[in-house]
Protein backbone atom coordinates (compact mmCIF):
# COMPACT_ATOMS: atom_id res chain seq x y z
CA UNK A 1 0.00 0.00 0.00
CA UNK A 2 1.51 3.33 -1.05
CA UNK A 3 0.41 6.54 1.10
CA UNK A 4 -0.88 9.90 -0.33
CA UNK A 5 1.85 13.18 -0.87
CA UNK A 6 0.51 16.37 -0.45
CA UNK A 7 2.31 19.20 -1.48
CA UNK A 8 1.77 22.83 -1.47
CA UNK A 9 2.00 26.44 0.01
CA UNK A 10 1.66 27.74 3.35
CA UNK A 11 -1.14 30.69 2.41
CA UNK A 12 -1.80 31.70 -0.81
CA UNK A 13 -3.04 35.01 -0.42
CA UNK A 14 0.75 37.28 -1.71
CA UNK A 15 0.77 40.66 -3.82
CA UNK A 16 4.28 39.16 -4.60
CA UNK A 17 2.74 36.57 -6.43
CA UNK A 18 0.49 38.77 -8.67
CA UNK A 19 1.90 38.68 -12.05
CA UNK A 20 4.42 36.15 -11.68
CA UNK A 21 2.73 32.94 -10.45
CA UNK A 22 -0.27 34.09 -10.62
CA UNK A 23 -1.36 35.47 -14.09
CA UNK A 24 -1.81 39.35 -14.55
CA UNK A 25 -5.22 40.13 -14.01
CA UNK A 26 -6.74 36.80 -12.60
CA UNK A 27 -8.93 37.56 -10.03
CA UNK A 28 -7.90 37.75 -6.36
CA UNK A 29 -10.57 35.73 -5.59
CA UNK A 30 -9.64 32.94 -8.25
CA UNK A 31 -6.06 32.26 -6.73
CA UNK A 32 -7.07 29.45 -4.37
CA UNK A 33 -8.46 27.94 -7.04
CA UNK A 34 -5.74 28.98 -9.45
CA UNK A 35 -2.84 27.73 -6.95
CA UNK A 36 -5.27 24.21 -5.98
CA UNK A 37 -5.30 23.10 -9.22
CA UNK A 38 -1.38 22.92 -9.92
CA UNK A 39 -1.09 21.78 -5.99
CA UNK A 40 -2.30 18.72 -3.78
CA UNK A 41 -2.44 20.57 -0.71
CA UNK A 42 -2.40 23.98 0.91
CA UNK A 43 -1.85 25.45 4.74
CA UNK A 44 -4.08 27.52 5.39
CA UNK A 45 -2.47 31.00 7.69
CA UNK A 46 -5.46 32.55 8.64
CA UNK A 47 -6.71 30.73 11.24
CA UNK A 48 -3.43 30.98 13.03
CA UNK A 49 -4.09 34.86 13.38
CA UNK A 50 -7.64 34.58 14.40
CA UNK A 51 -10.87 33.02 14.38
CA UNK A 52 -12.60 32.25 11.08
CA UNK A 53 -16.66 31.91 9.79
CA UNK A 54 -17.89 29.36 8.58
CA UNK A 55 -18.79 31.07 5.54
CA UNK A 56 -14.96 31.39 4.75
CA UNK A 57 -13.76 27.40 5.28
CA UNK A 58 -17.17 26.68 2.83
CA UNK A 59 -15.35 29.23 0.54
CA UNK A 60 -12.36 27.67 0.62
CA UNK A 61 -13.89 24.29 0.25
CA UNK A 62 -15.67 24.91 -2.86
CA UNK A 63 -13.13 26.41 -4.37
CA UNK A 64 -10.73 23.62 -4.49
CA UNK A 65 -10.80 20.19 -6.59
CA UNK A 66 -12.81 17.19 -4.74
CA UNK A 67 -9.65 15.81 -4.12
CA UNK A 68 -7.75 18.63 -2.06
CA UNK A 69 -6.89 18.58 1.25
CA UNK A 70 -6.69 22.00 3.35
CA UNK A 71 -4.49 22.16 6.06
CA UNK A 72 -5.15 24.37 8.99
CA UNK A 73 -2.42 26.37 11.50
CA UNK A 74 -4.19 26.25 14.89
CA UNK A 75 -4.55 29.29 16.79
CA UNK A 76 -1.95 31.47 17.71
CA UNK A 77 -4.21 32.10 21.00
CA UNK A 78 -3.59 29.00 22.32
CA UNK A 79 0.24 28.47 21.27
CA UNK A 80 2.23 31.48 21.50
CA UNK A 81 -0.68 33.59 23.84
CA UNK A 82 -1.66 30.84 26.28
CA UNK A 83 1.14 28.56 25.39
CA UNK A 84 -0.90 25.40 25.68
CA UNK A 85 -1.87 25.93 29.12
CA UNK A 86 -5.33 27.04 30.05
CA UNK A 87 -7.11 26.16 26.78
CA UNK A 88 -9.70 23.84 27.05
CA UNK A 89 -12.21 26.80 25.88
CA UNK A 90 -10.46 28.00 23.35
CA UNK A 91 -9.50 24.92 21.65
CA UNK A 92 -13.38 24.54 21.90
CA UNK A 93 -13.65 27.91 20.23
CA UNK A 94 -11.22 27.01 17.59
CA UNK A 95 -13.43 23.89 16.43
CA UNK A 96 -16.72 25.90 16.77
CA UNK A 97 -15.42 28.59 14.49
CA UNK A 98 -16.35 26.62 11.43
CA UNK A 99 -13.11 24.11 10.78
CA UNK A 100 -16.04 21.42 10.23
CA UNK A 101 -17.46 22.75 7.45
CA UNK A 102 -14.24 21.97 5.18
CA UNK A 103 -15.77 18.22 5.59
CA UNK A 104 -13.75 15.36 3.60
CA UNK A 105 -11.30 18.23 2.67
CA UNK A 106 -9.82 18.92 6.08
CA UNK A 107 -6.46 18.04 6.55
CA UNK A 108 -4.28 18.06 9.56
CA UNK A 109 -3.92 20.66 11.78
CA UNK A 110 -0.52 22.15 12.77
CA UNK A 111 0.27 23.26 15.79
CA UNK A 112 3.34 25.91 15.41
CA UNK A 113 4.55 26.54 18.98
CA UNK A 114 7.07 29.74 19.61
CA UNK A 115 10.72 29.34 19.72
CA UNK A 116 10.70 30.70 23.19
CA UNK A 117 8.78 27.55 24.19
CA UNK A 118 10.66 24.78 25.80
CA UNK A 119 9.44 21.14 26.07
CA UNK A 120 7.40 20.54 29.32
CA UNK A 121 5.79 17.33 29.36
CA UNK A 122 3.24 17.84 32.15
CA UNK A 123 2.03 20.86 29.76
CA UNK A 124 2.32 19.06 26.48
CA UNK A 125 0.49 16.10 27.73
CA UNK A 126 -2.24 18.00 28.82
CA UNK A 127 -2.64 20.00 25.59
CA UNK A 128 -2.48 16.71 23.92
CA UNK A 129 -4.96 14.78 26.08
CA UNK A 130 -7.62 17.92 24.48
CA UNK A 131 -7.17 17.17 20.97
CA UNK A 132 -10.14 15.44 18.90
CA UNK A 133 -8.98 12.93 16.80
CA UNK A 134 -12.34 12.41 14.59
CA UNK A 135 -15.08 14.51 13.46
CA UNK A 136 -17.38 13.56 15.98
CA UNK A 137 -14.87 14.45 19.23
CA UNK A 138 -14.35 17.75 17.22
CA UNK A 139 -18.03 18.37 17.26
CA UNK A 140 -18.77 17.77 21.00
CA UNK A 141 -15.93 19.72 21.86
CA UNK A 142 -17.33 22.81 19.41
CA UNK A 143 -20.36 22.51 21.13
CA UNK A 144 -18.58 23.87 24.71
CA UNK A 145 -17.20 27.28 23.02
CA UNK A 146 -18.32 30.23 24.72
CA UNK A 147 -19.70 33.32 23.91
CA UNK A 148 -17.12 35.08 21.80
CA UNK A 149 -18.71 32.48 19.25
CA UNK A 150 -22.37 33.31 19.87
CA UNK A 151 -23.49 34.56 16.59
CA UNK A 152 -20.90 31.31 14.82
CA UNK A 153 -22.55 27.79 13.56
CA UNK A 154 -21.14 24.68 15.16
CA UNK A 155 -20.98 22.63 11.91
CA UNK A 156 -22.22 19.45 12.83
CA UNK A 157 -20.01 16.46 10.23
CA UNK A 158 -21.74 14.48 8.13
CA UNK A 159 -20.11 11.37 8.49
CA UNK A 160 -17.44 11.02 11.09
CA UNK A 161 -13.60 10.81 9.96
CA UNK A 162 -10.01 11.46 10.58
CA UNK A 163 -8.68 14.76 12.35
CA UNK A 164 -4.94 14.56 12.44
CA UNK A 165 -2.65 16.80 14.50
CA UNK A 166 1.02 17.84 14.29
CA UNK A 167 3.51 19.85 16.63
CA UNK A 168 5.93 21.87 14.82
CA UNK A 169 8.33 22.61 18.31
CA UNK A 170 11.10 25.41 17.40
CA UNK A 171 12.93 25.07 20.88
CA UNK A 172 15.57 21.90 21.11
CA UNK A 173 14.68 20.49 23.91
CA UNK A 174 11.99 19.19 22.13
CA UNK A 175 14.76 17.12 20.30
CA UNK A 176 14.35 14.10 22.52
CA UNK A 177 13.11 10.84 22.53
CA UNK A 178 11.24 11.54 25.35
CA UNK A 179 9.09 14.60 23.15
CA UNK A 180 8.65 12.01 20.52
CA UNK A 181 7.52 9.16 22.51
CA UNK A 182 4.94 11.62 24.07
CA UNK A 183 3.67 12.58 20.47
CA UNK A 184 3.56 8.80 19.73
CA UNK A 185 1.55 7.87 22.67
CA UNK A 186 -1.52 10.77 20.91
CA UNK A 187 -0.85 10.23 17.27
CA UNK A 188 0.52 13.65 16.77
CA UNK A 189 2.92 13.96 14.25
CA UNK A 190 6.22 15.72 14.95
CA UNK A 191 6.46 18.52 12.40
CA UNK A 192 10.24 18.51 10.57
CA UNK A 193 11.11 21.44 9.44
CA UNK A 194 13.88 23.39 7.05
CA UNK A 195 14.17 26.78 8.22
CA UNK A 196 18.17 27.59 7.41
CA UNK A 197 18.97 26.62 10.75
CA UNK A 198 17.13 29.34 12.51
CA UNK A 199 14.78 26.32 14.44
CA UNK A 200 15.86 22.31 14.63
CA UNK A 201 15.40 20.14 12.10
CA UNK A 202 13.52 17.37 13.78
CA UNK A 203 12.61 14.19 13.21
CA UNK A 204 9.88 12.76 13.94
CA UNK A 205 11.71 9.43 14.70
CA UNK A 206 13.01 8.57 18.05
CA UNK A 207 16.23 8.77 16.52
CA UNK A 208 18.63 12.55 16.96
CA UNK A 209 17.82 15.09 14.02
CA UNK A 210 21.28 14.04 12.78
CA UNK A 211 20.15 10.71 11.51
CA UNK A 212 20.70 10.18 8.16
CA UNK A 213 18.96 7.03 8.10
CA UNK A 214 15.65 5.75 6.08
CA UNK A 215 12.35 6.44 8.04
CA UNK A 216 11.62 3.69 10.17
CA UNK A 217 8.05 2.70 10.46
CA UNK A 218 7.82 1.32 14.10
CA UNK A 219 9.50 4.31 16.28
CA UNK A 220 7.76 7.14 13.76
CA UNK A 221 5.43 9.06 15.62
CA UNK A 222 2.35 8.51 13.50
CA UNK A 223 1.80 7.80 10.03
CA UNK A 224 1.21 11.32 8.80
CA UNK A 225 4.88 13.14 8.28
CA UNK A 226 4.72 16.37 7.98
CA UNK A 227 7.29 18.60 6.54
CA UNK A 228 7.66 22.49 6.36
CA UNK A 229 10.24 23.56 4.36
CA UNK A 230 10.91 27.89 5.19
CA UNK A 231 13.97 27.95 3.46
CA UNK A 232 17.86 26.00 2.80
CA UNK A 233 19.92 28.84 2.71
CA UNK A 234 17.68 32.31 3.59
CA UNK A 235 14.53 32.15 5.78
CA UNK A 236 11.45 32.87 3.62
CA UNK A 237 13.17 33.89 0.88
CA UNK A 238 15.83 31.69 -1.41
CA UNK A 239 14.53 28.40 -3.61
CA UNK A 240 15.38 24.84 -3.62
CA UNK A 241 17.94 23.77 -5.72
CA UNK A 242 17.57 20.27 -7.86
CA UNK A 243 19.70 18.83 -5.39
CA UNK A 244 18.12 19.59 -2.58
CA UNK A 245 14.50 18.92 -4.02
CA UNK A 246 15.69 15.62 -5.23
CA UNK A 247 17.04 14.49 -1.51
CA UNK A 248 13.40 15.77 -0.45
CA UNK A 249 11.75 13.50 -2.53
CA UNK A 250 13.67 10.63 -1.76
CA UNK A 251 13.00 11.04 1.98
CA UNK A 252 9.09 11.11 0.89
CA UNK A 253 9.07 8.47 -1.39
CA UNK A 254 10.66 6.24 1.20
CA UNK A 255 7.53 7.30 3.78
CA UNK A 256 4.92 6.95 1.15
CA UNK A 257 6.51 3.36 0.29
CA UNK A 258 5.84 2.33 4.04
CA UNK A 259 1.92 2.98 3.09
CA UNK A 260 2.67 7.02 5.22
CA UNK A 261 1.31 9.97 3.96
CA UNK A 262 3.08 13.21 3.80
CA UNK A 263 2.48 16.81 3.93
CA UNK A 264 4.37 19.07 2.63
CA UNK A 265 4.69 23.10 2.66
CA UNK A 266 6.80 25.49 0.81
CA UNK A 267 6.74 28.86 3.04
CA UNK A 268 9.67 30.32 1.07
CA UNK A 269 7.13 33.24 0.15
CA UNK A 270 8.62 36.41 0.21
CA UNK A 271 10.12 36.22 -2.97
CA UNK A 272 7.78 33.84 -4.58
CA UNK A 273 9.77 30.85 -5.00
CA UNK A 274 7.18 28.74 -2.84
CA UNK A 275 4.69 27.67 -6.07
CA UNK A 276 7.05 26.53 -7.93
CA UNK A 277 9.30 24.58 -5.17
CA UNK A 278 5.89 22.95 -4.34
CA UNK A 279 5.56 22.23 -8.33
CA UNK A 280 8.92 20.84 -9.05
CA UNK A 281 8.49 18.14 -5.87
CA UNK A 282 5.32 17.25 -7.50
CA UNK A 283 6.92 16.61 -10.69
CA UNK A 284 9.57 14.22 -8.76
CA UNK A 285 6.76 12.41 -6.50
CA UNK A 286 4.90 11.64 -10.19
CA UNK A 287 2.48 14.21 -10.48
CA UNK A 288 3.10 17.06 -12.49
CA UNK A 289 1.66 20.52 -11.50
CA UNK A 290 2.16 22.66 -14.59
CA UNK A 291 5.00 24.18 -15.72
CA UNK A 292 7.12 25.51 -13.29
CA UNK A 293 8.43 28.34 -15.19
CA UNK A 294 11.40 29.51 -12.77
CA UNK A 295 14.94 28.20 -13.47
CA UNK A 296 16.05 26.88 -10.39
CA UNK A 297 18.41 28.48 -8.11
CA UNK A 298 22.06 27.38 -8.59
CA UNK A 299 23.79 24.90 -5.89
Amino acid sequence: MTGRALVGVSGWRYPRWRGDFYPRGLPQRLELTYAAERMTSIEVNGSFYSLQRPTSYAAWRDATPDDFVLALKGGRYLTHLKRLVDVKTPLANFFASGVLALGPKLGPILWQLPETLAFDPRVLESFLALLPHNTDQASKLAARHDDKLSVRAVIAPRAETTVLHAVEPRHPSFDTAAARALCAEHGVAIVMADSAGRWPTLTDTNESSGSTGSPDAARASSTLHYLRLHGETDLYTGGYTDASLDRWAKRCRDWLALGHDVHVYFDNDAQGHAPYDAMRLLERLGRSGGPTGRPTPAP
